[in-house]
């Protein structure tokens, strides 16, 4: 009962790491969309919460100089 227990929890555990970290491809590329619309503020709060929520995702770098470029153009 307990291996069956640990395999479900080992599955749903890999199925929720791959979803976070398509969730944060979702954000980051809605975050370039609101930067082509001009809408600067919520490309901002978009970068700000991969940065925030996400720090090991491979997106976390690319939100970080893209919010540097944000802030440096104000």
């Amino acid at each position: 009962m307990r291996k069956i227990a640990l395999v479900v929890m080992i599955i749903a555990f890999v199925a929720l790491s791959g979803c976070s970290e398509n969730n944060v491809s979702q954000l980051f590329e809605t975050a370039e969309f609101e930067e082509l619309q001009n809408n600067k503020e919520h490309a901002v709060q978009l970068y700000e919460e991969i940065i925030t929520k996400h720090p090991q995702s491979e997106y976390t770098d690319k939100a970080k100089e893209r919010l540097a470029a944000l802030k440096a153009n104000k």
